[in-house]
This record gives structure tokens, C-alpha cells and sequence, in this order.
């Protein structure tokens, strides 16, 4: 194989922006986003703090906790003497984030609004109303910044856990360049040990589960609510056995375990027929229907700068994930003249879903590169 050709230098090189007192912070009401404001309050700068506004007000299928949000908000605010304004991006989010969701899934695939609503609404359309008036925004992301060469570069966080620079893989360089991490040199526990410190009523508030913006709302009752139900058979893939019926393809997804309401498991989805509303499943934890080595990915999109150009079709070594947990996978890299690249894993990968981001690191693991929608074609 080929030397990884790589940003390089990235161990001890924090970004170190000139930060001015001109700061924007998206605060959320949680508690990672009033230990920014608190952090930043302590090292003596005066932010303006800004609520996003997105949600489905009224509706019988989620609990929006816009009510609580702006109680924890409008303390913090009072608390530090900053201004506060809610900014509300409610059909911004409906017109691009949702409906992307809302097709994904229609075609069968396996959507990550989360990534999608960082990349349009929060550095997106935030930075185009309100954003570009400040030097810097400030987040509660678990993430860091470097300067590699001169150039700002996504790096992952020191809590493995918390880390979320895979919901982050698709922003531009120009959102990267002006945004603050100040939460990505903390573990977790040590930001709840601030909160406690410090005071603030999110303090023990726990951490939203739900959809980006949408507060702590059911997967599959969002997805009804838009698509409704539509019965259709579970078949086992290798014999052609009905095991059951489900209420639309939609609601599963490649990999997928639990949910299945069937007996005599593990059961786990290997395939869809989106055109004959089927899914179909494997039973056991080894079934090889469950695994694969390679994956493609489209429109690769790299945060900074592309490291493979001048090198198509050699495989690079890189670090990865295919959705989001802790572990990082290591694999080879080829990047094609069309934009798109392949990637194989030294490790069978489980469930691998098209339509989910593939999201590609330096082998040390340090900075994120970018990442591409996955395909297995």
C-alpha cells in the first residue's frame, strides 16, 4: 500500500484563532451550551446569545421542550447580562432538512438529519441571517479545531464518546474557519462538574435523544406521521419463508435488530424491496448476510482540502465510521477522478446502510477529512 498521503502535524497544533469579543453562541437550553456561554463569560469575553427555533408546536406525536429550552436560556442570559434573541428557522428546517429526511426514506435509504441540520440550518442558514455579523460562533459541539499548514482542519474531540465531528463531516471550510469548540478539550463529566460548579439550572438536565431540533421525538412516529403505515411481508432471505408482516420498509432500516417483532432471533434486516414494500431478514449473530468489507460513497465531500488529488486509484490508509459510536474502523481509501471513492475495511462492517455518511479521519485518528453519502454499488 501506498504512504497515507495525509495532513500531517496535527498532535499539538490547536487552532489558535484571534478570537475577538465579537462572539455569537447557539444555545439550546441543554447544558453543554450554558458551559460555553459560562466559559467564555470566565475568560472575560461577552457573547450574544442566539435560540434557534424549530419544532412542530401542538402536533400529538413529539414533546417539543421549547417552553423549558427558553426558561434555562433566558436565565443564563440574565445570569451573565447578555442579550438574547430567538432566531426562528422553523420552515428553513422543514423545507431542506426534513423533506431530505422525508425522501431518504422514501427511497428505501437511511437519512442522518442531524448532519444535514448542522450543515443547512445551524452554519447555514444561521450564518446567512444572523451569523455573518459576528467573528465567531460558538457551539456546544464535542469537537476541536487545528492548524495544519495554515489551514483550519476539523479534529475530533478528547471525550471518544461525546465526539461529534461525524455529525459535523459535511460543514464547508468557511463555516469550520469561524466557528469555537470550547467544550472539545472536556470530558463529560467534567462540563456537568462546571454546570454544578457554576450553578446553572441544566446542570442535571439530561441530554436531548431525539432528532436534531425536534426535542425527544419517536423515530418511527415522526416517519408515520409523514408517511403513514402500508403492511408488507418479512421474509428470511435465503429460503423465501414468511416470518411476518411489518407496516412499511420505511420504518426499517439495514442492520437493524430490535423492532422486528419476531420470534426465534436474532433476527436482523440484510435487504429491502422498496417497489414491493419487503423486507427481508437473516437470522443469527454470524450470518455473513450481515457483513461486508467495501462500500462506496458519492460526492465525497472534504471539509478542507481534498488529500488525494494527484493520486487516484492509489489506496490510502485512513480511519472511519459508518455511524455513530466511539470506535473508529481502519481501512484503505481509493479516491476515483469522478468524485466519488470506495473504501474497504480491514473488519467485517454490520449493517451497512446506504444513505447514512460515510465519515472519513487521518489514521491517527485526529482530524476528520469529510465525508460521502454511502452506496453499496
Amino acid at each position: 500500500m501506498n504512504t497515507p498521503i495525509l495532513p500531517q502535524g496535527a498532535a499539538n497544533m490547536a487552532a489558535d484563532k484571534p478570537v475577538s469579543d465579537h462572539i455569537a453562541v447557539l444555545i439550546s437550553g441543554g447544558v453543554d451550551s450554558s458551559v460555553v456561554v459560562h466559559l467564555l463569560c470566565e475568560q472575560g469575553y461577552h457573547p450574544a446569545l442566539f435560540y434557534i427555533k424549530i419544532g412542530m408546536e401542538g402536533t400529538d406525536f413529539m414533546d417539543c421542550p421549547m417552553e423549558e429550552d427558553m426558561e434555562m436560556v433566558t436565565w443564563v442570559a440574565r445570569r451573565y447580562g447578555l442579550p438574547l434573541e430567538v432566531v426562528d428557522l422553523h420552515r428553513d428546517y422543514w423545507d431542506s432538512v426534513a423533506q431530505y429526511a422525508l425522501q431518504k426514506i422514501r427511497q428505501g435509504l437511511t437519512p442522518n438529519p442531524d448532519v444535514m441540520c448542522n450543515r443547512l440550518i445551524k452554519f447555514g442558514c444561521f450564518e446567512q441571517r444572523v451569523g455573518h455579523q459576528f467573528d465567531y460562533t460558538a457551539t456546544g459541539h464535542y469537537a476541536t479545531t487545528h492548524l495544519v499548514d495554515g489551514l483550519h482542519w476539523l479534529g475530533t474531540a478528547v471525550d471518544p464518546v461525546k465526539d461529534q465531528t461525524d455529525f459535523l463531516a459535511q460543514i464547508d471550510y468557511l463555516q469550520l474557519s469561524k466557528l469555537l469548540f470550547p467544550l472539545g478539550g472536556l470530558m463529560k463529566q467534567q462540563v456537568r462538574a462546571i454546570a454544578e460548579q457554576a450553578k446553572l439550572p441544566s446542570a442535571r438536565r439530561r441530554d436531548s435523544q431525539g432528532i436534531c431540533f425536534l426535542g425527544d421525538i419517536n423515530y418511527n412516529d415522526f416517519v408515520r406521521r409523514f408517511l403513514g403505515e402500508q403492511a408488507g411481508p418479512i421474509v428470511e432471505w435465503e429460503t423465501g419463508r414468511l416470518l411476518g408482516q411489518h407496516k412499511g420498509f420505511w420504518f426499517h432500516t439495514i442492520g437493524q435488530r430490535k423492532g422486528l417483532g419476531l420470534s426465534g432471533g436474532p433476527w436482523f434486516v440484510v435487504a429491502k424491496n422498496v417497489d414491493e414494500n419487503v423486507v427481508y431478514v437473516s437470522r443469527g449473530y454470524d450470518t455473513p448476510l450481515q457483513y461486508g468489507h467495501q462500500f462506496s460513497m458519492k460526492a465525497f465531500h472534504c471539509i478542507t482540502a481534498n488529500p488525494w488529488l494527484g493520486h487516484e486509484e492509489e489506496p490510502q490508509e485512513v480511519a472511519f465510521k459508518i455511524r455513530h459510536t466511539p470506535e473508529f474502523l481502519t481501512g484503505h481509501l481509493t479516491w476515483h477522478a469522478d468524485g466519488s471513492c470506495s473504501l474497504h475495511s480491514e473488519a467485517p462492517l454490520q449493517g451497512i446502510a446506504p444513505g447514512q455518511f460515510g465519515v472519513v479521519y487521518t489514521p491517527d485518528r485526529r482530524l476528520c477529512i469529510g465525508s460521502g453519502e454511502i452506496t453499496l454499488s
